[in-house]
């Protein structure tokens, strides 16, 4: 019996990844191997070369996902008597404060909604009106939407203000520029499964090794310690724990085909043409997307619902994985969304597809879109 066709992710991650991807896992590391420590070495450089940030910035990798990195980072870089203002326009906005709550660093929260980005104004008056704040911490492109926040205005501020700039670069890095040499900041976060177009279960931090090494003592966690890894890992060039060694050999894969594709400015060229696809194709279905262009990061897509009462999610959902096709819910609280994802190894052609499959999926369920 022939089994059924694994479905095409459009999800912000975990999403599709090539048959080379996922054949580099094929391979079983020994974690304290002489290759895998060069594998591991590589990868590192590779990142850090794309923030533009050689010489200057150090990759230190992390087992887990993103979040553990995010934690990671408030964890290491802020001081315990530090502040952190953090910008929320989103829900990893609202989880970056619940690290900072967890990890007892004082916060001040400045909110807007979810389709309204933060401004350097907003955030050169906070910084005024407050000394004791040492970090400011940006969602780069806030995924509960798809909303670019605008980082390079905001880092300049907070240079301005003599202030630490920690950056979740979560759903950008890879695909949205962010050049180190431009936009001042102490830590970028990302991951392995994400525009790079890895395998979820490593994050890692690009951060500026002066930075770093002055983190002396702020960790109160021995895993998530940040400069003990770097440091560990520049002197046996190991990790200190047991290493996602197949998620990092299936990184190592993607950063090659990465390169042949033409880095990042190729990435982002796919991407904006996926989004475009996509964006276009909804909006001859009757389907408004959440966000208006300019603030539109090529990465996720919330839509309104459809308005008809024949509407379920779920429903929704599983007709068009059916089709091959996985969506994302919405994340917003007041209105009905769903999300569409425009990353992963994928371009025009399968979101032309996915466009049909919710046409006929909606003609299934006899929902009327317009």
């Amino acid at each position: 019996m022939t089994p059924p066709p694994v479905p095409i992710l459009l999800t912000p991650g975990p999403l599709t990844t090539s048959e080379r991807t996922r054949a580099a896992m094929l391979t079983d590391w020994g974690s304290w191997d002489g290759s895998f420590n060069a594998l591991t070495a590589r990868v590192c450089d590779a990142l850090v070369a794309i923030a533009n940030g050689t010489g200057s910035h150090a990759c230190v990798p992390l087992q887990g996902s993103g979040t553990f990195a995010v934690e990671a980072a408030i964890g290491t870089f802020v001081p315990r008597a530090g502040k952190v203002l953090v910008c929320v326009n989103g829900a990893y906005g609202k989880r970056l404060a619940r690290i900072c709550e967890a990890l007892g660093r004082d916060h001040a929260v400045h909110e807007t909604a979810d389709d309204v980005p933060t401004t350097p104004d907003a955030v050169d008056r906070l910084l005024a009106a407050d000394p004791a704040i040492t970090h400011v911490g940006l969602i780069h492109c806030e995924t509960s939407t798809g909303i670019l926040n605008p980082l390079a205005a905001i880092a300049e501020v907070v240079a301005r203000h003599g202030r630490g700039l920690i950056i979740d670069a979560m759903s950008s890095f890879g695909a949205l520029p962010i050049d180190a040499r431009r936009i001042p900041f102490e830590a970028l976060i990302a991951a392995s499964g994400k525009c790079l177009e890895g395998v979820p279960g490593m994050g890692f931090v690009i951060a500026r090794t002066e930075a770093l090494l002055a983190s002396a003592g702020n960790s109160a966690s021995l895993a998530l310690d940040l400069r003990d890894q770097h440091l560990y890992m520049q002197r046996t060039g190991q990790w200190r724990f047991t290493p996602p060694t197949h998620v990092v050999a299936a990184l190592h894969e993607a950063l090659v085909q990465y390169d042949e594709e033409g880095g990042l400015p190729a990435r982002h060229a796919r991407y904006a043409e996926n989004c475009a696809v996509l964006i276009a194709g909804m909006a001859r279905l009757g389907l408004r997307s959440f966000l208006p262009p300019g603030i539109q990061a090529p990465i996720i897509v919330t839509f309104h619902a459809p308005r008809d009462g024949r509407y379920r999610f779920t429903e929704f959902y599983e007709a068009v994985r059916r089709k091959g096709f996985i969506l994302y819910p919405g994340k917003l609280t007041e209105l009905e969304t769903f999300r569409v994802g425009c990353i992963g190894s994928v371009g025009p052609a399968e979101m032309e597809r996915a466009v049909a499959a919710v046409a006929e999926t909606f003609r299934a369920l006899n929902i009327e879109t317009i």
